[in-house]
């Protein structure tokens, strides 16, 4: 008997009991509530600037935290709403990468940085690291460059630079050969980006330098054979500290100019992929490799190669690239940015870039292609800015604005650097910081990075506010059926907010982790608080994060959350 016919029968036979006994109290059956309506979440078609970054997908199941109960706050002043059905995009698994290198060790032998590598699970790994791939020889033994690099590269003011090349059979305890980083790769489930020499096909002495340089790469494809799909054509090639951007015409055979240009570079990266995707064919594999573009409009202090690459790059490519890569360091180079530029600059930066990647494309005529941010950081210096929690707040933001923005990857550079008094990139202590910081220890930026990541789902949902009080915010559903949300106070004030959720059957209890600064080192702390735990010595985070215990309320009073001055709040929501 269905509720309507039973609500029927009831009403009925109460009216003519109280009609044969008027005195008799009249029960007013209670009403039957609805379920609730769920509208279903449908895919949107993927981005062209996505593309073939979502062909590896998968779904995610979300495993609920260790707890502890915990007050949340009985008023919100901001409410923010999020639609589960209206999804973005799907989440790309390539959307939080970092960058190795060859000067932070073989890293296999490093179990303290495998198992926080194996903690964050990046997923993809770039080698071999920004400007040394344009001299880097493969399969070189260590000092044993091909017989047609010259002993010396020009640099940009013309001066020489004597034996700059590294090697891929290096064996040495310092660097880290081609082979462990296939091992690297393996032992972290991650996947790898190739960046190959294109500096060799500028510098290279042969009769024909582009040949050469392209048949070195293409027996890389064939060595890695299969185990890599995406691969790069040199690094920041346009750049005037790039090996190849300027060269000794005398000692070049096949009439190159002295320096390089979009138009050549195009020219030469055909003859690459024709190579490559060769190679790629004959084992059966498919490989998808990107060309390099600069990343802002025409400004007066670039070199001429900068002024002119994309324009000249674009249209001379034409269509041959597989996707488009990009470059940005996000605040002023060398300059002494204070936080709030810091944390202003990764919503307006990470859009503005993909926007002028489309408009140089549209421009040029060229189909539009998936984009790779394939090195990101922020350039901020003199205050410990790059070391901080602000920079993990930062990278947080990156992330969550890439996917808004529908990148199909990012690799943060980089995984360790070198601590130059607090200027250093490296998300792990190389074992040069000072205060008696461990090796490996990881710097604040990673426990952010961690978070988010645990909470990411694999679908961005709309997150939206009536008012905009400086909170950033980065809504995913699992697959599973929970909902991870990510919070970002950017300003100096405590904030408060509900979250009022929509087309998602909610459970019974959330869980979150909050991360604040310390108070050392002014507004550029070196520590990381997560839900008021920290490190033990001057910089880091608490060591037992991994199984740090999440605070945890019932969802029944509605869901609300303090967010502590700039701060990130990472919270999931339980499924009915």
């Amino acid at each position: 008997m269905n509720n309507f016919r039973f609500l029927i029968i009831v009403g009925f036979l109460s009216f003519f009991a109280a009609c044969q006994n008027p005195d008799k109290e009249v029960i007013t059956p209670t009403p039957v509530t609805p379920p609730e309506t769920i509208k279903p979440a449908v895919d949107p078609p993927v981005a062209n600037s996505i593309g073939f970054f979502l062909l590896d997908w998968q779904p995610k199941t979300f495993t609920a935290p260790a707890y502890q109960d915990a007050a949340a706050p009985a008023t919100a002043v901001h409410t923010i709403t999020i639609d589960a059905s209206a999804v973005i995009t799907k989440v790309s698994r390539s959307i939080a990468g970092d960058n190795a290198n060859l000067w932070m060790t073989q890293i296999l032998t490093e179990p303290a940085l495998m198992t926080h590598l194996n903690n964050l699970q990046p997923h993809l790994i770039r080698f071999p690291g920004g400007s040394i791939s344009d001299v880097f020889f493969w399969n070189a033994p260590k000092n044993t460059p091909p017989a047609d690099a010259p002993n010396q590269l020009t640099n940009a003011d013309g001066s020489k630079t004597s034996m700059p090349y590294w090697y891929g059979k290096n064996s040495e305890n310092w660097t880290l050969s081609l082979d462990n980083y296939y091992q690297v790769l393996q032992q972290t489930n991650s996947q790898g980006i190739i960046t190959v020499n294109y500096g060799y096909a500028r510098y290279g002495t042969a009769a024909n330098p582009v040949a050469a340089a392209a048949h070195l790469a293409a027996d890389w494809v064939r060595y890695d054979n299969g185990r890599t799909k995406y691969w790069e054509v040199g690094n920041e090639s346009f750049g005037d500290w790039e090996a190849g951007y300027r060269i000794d015409p005398s000692l070049n055979k096949d009439g190159q100019p002295e320096y390089a240009t979009g138009e050549l570079y195009a020219q030469h990266f055909k003859i690459f992929a024709d190579s490559m995707q060769q190679a790629a064919r004959k084992l059966g594999k498919t490989i998808y490799i990107g060309a390099v573009l600069y990343d802002s409009p025409v400004q007066s202090w670039q070199t001429n190669t900068v002024k002119t690459w994309n324009t000249g790059l674009l249209p001379k490519a034409a269509n041959t690239p597989d996707y488009y890569i990009v470059h940005n360091y996000y605040t002023p180079f060398n300059q002494q940015t204070n936080a709030d530029n810091i944390l202003t600059s990764a919503p307006t930066e990470t859009k503005r870039l993909m926007d002028f990647v489309k408009q140089s494309v549209q421009t040029a005529g060229v189909s539009e292609k998936p984009v790779a941010l394939t090195e990101w950081n922020i350039f901020a210096v003199g205050l410990k800015q790059q070391a901080s929690y602000i920079n993990g707040m930062h990278g947080v933001m990156v992330l969550g604005e890439a996917l808004k923005n529908k990148y199909g990857m990012t690799s943060r550079w980089d995984l360790a650097n070198g601590w130059n008094n607090g200027d250093d990139h490296g998300l792990f202590n190389i074992g040069d910081e000072p205060d008696g910081v461990a090796k490996w220890n990881p710097r604040p930026a990673f426990y952010y990075l961690y978070y988010f990541k645990k909470f990411l789902g694999d679908r961005l949902v709309a997150a939206t506010m009536a008012t905009n009080p400086g909170i950033e915010t980065y809504a995913a559903t699992f697959t599973s059926g929970e909902l991870g949300v990510t919070l970002v106070n950017k300003t100096n004030t405590t904030q408060t907010v509900e979250l009022k959720i929509n087309n998602l059957r909610v459970g019974n209890r959330f869980y979150w982790y909050t991360l604040t600064g310390g108070t050392d080192n002014g507004e550029f702390s070196r520590k990381v608080m997560v839900n008021g735990s920290g490190p033990t010595g001057v910089a880091g985070g608490p060591a037992n994060y991994a199984t740090l215990k999440a605070n945890s309320a019932l969802t029944q009073n509605s869901i609300k959350v303090t967010l502590p001055t700039r701060s990130v709040v990472n919270v999931a929501v339980d499924k009915n």
